[in-house]
């Protein structure tokens, strides 16, 4: 179908167009709101600054298709192919993107707000920036997406797979990171304040710098975490397993350390409960800790 007859159509009140191969063509700026573009031939179509709320394009193929800074709150686009198509700065508020694939897909920007990402694939996918509060994100594939600076308060991340993802600087305040995987994810200077980590498992992963008071840590392992200059004010850390973790000039005041494995962490210049200080400074499981005895560790 050609560009023109497809405006047409659309002036004259034909929303229906299903299946449609419009491959290619360009309809920057277009407005098709309410449209139904449901199983249609979309791969590289130009719909940059094109209105396209509450639009239908659930199995679509919208492969390497331009979308940046449209308009396209309450779309569905479920089961649709997003694979390495540009939505930089989209609005996509409350859309509708259950199983859709989205893999080295660009989002760097995009509103997401509230948006449906259930069994969505997200590998590789460019969020930077992006606002995904209240998103559902539950069984999606995260695997090294890069999430730095984006916005996910009240994000829902339930089974979700983060191998390799990067959340450095993001916003992820009171959100629920509960027995996730997230062995080496990248976590550094995010806000993660009240967030829930509770039997999650993040060996190696890099904390440093880190906004995490009140945080949840409560029987999770974090064997090789690194917490350099962490903010742990009150957290919860019992029965956690912090056996050669990195808490240098970590703020554990008033932190919940109650069974915590501190075996071969190091210590220096972390700031502990007065009980803790006390407690390692009058058994022998400092011997085996990494420069942590006397006046390297500050009583809280």
């Amino acid at each position: 179908m050609e560009v023109n007859q497809l405006l047409q159509c659309y002036e004259q009140g034909d929303r229906d167009f299903t299946g449609v191969d419009l491959k290619g063509v360009d309809l920057n700026g277009a407005i098709l709101v309410g449209v139904d573009f449901s199983r249609a031939n979309l791969t590289g179509v130009n719909f940059s600054r094109a209105f396209l709320i509450r639009a239908k394009l659930n199995q679509a193929c919208l492969h390497r298709a331009n979308l940046g800074f449209a308009k396209m709150n309450e779309a569905e686009l479920m089961q649709s192919n997003l694979t390495k198509a540009n939505l930089s700065g989209a609005f996509l508020v409350k859309a509708q993107l259950f199983q859709a694939n989205l893999s080295g897909a660009r989002l760097p920007g995009t509103n997401l707000r509230g948006a449906l990402l259930t069994h969505a694939n997200l590998c590789s996918t460019d969020l930077q920036g992006a606002n995904l509060r209240e998103a559902n994100l539950a069984q999606a594939n995260l695997k090294w997406a890069n999430l730095s600076g984006a916005k996910l308060i009240a994000a829902q991340l339930s089974g979700s797979a983060l191998t390799g993802a990067n959340f450095r600087r993001a916003y992820l305040n009171g959100t629920d990171l509960s027995s996730l995987d997230l062995d080496g994810v990248n976590f550094s200077e995010a806000r993660l304040s009240g967030a829930n980590f509770a039997q999650a498992s993040l060996i190696s992963a890099n904390l440093m710098g880190a906004q995490m008071r009140s945080v949840h840590l409560g029987h999770t392992n974090l064997s090789g975490a690194n917490f350099k200059g962490a903010d742990l004010k009150r957290a919860n850390l019992s029965w956690a397993q912090l056996t050669q973790t990195n808490l240098q000039q970590a703020d554990l005041t008033e932190a919940m350390l109650m069974g915590t494995d501190l075996r071969n962490a190091e210590l220096t210049g972390a700031l502990l409960p007065e009980s803790w200080r006390r407690y390692l400074e009058l058994t022998h499981l400092g011997v085996g800790f990494s420069k942590i005895m006397g006046d390297e560790i500050k009583a809280s």
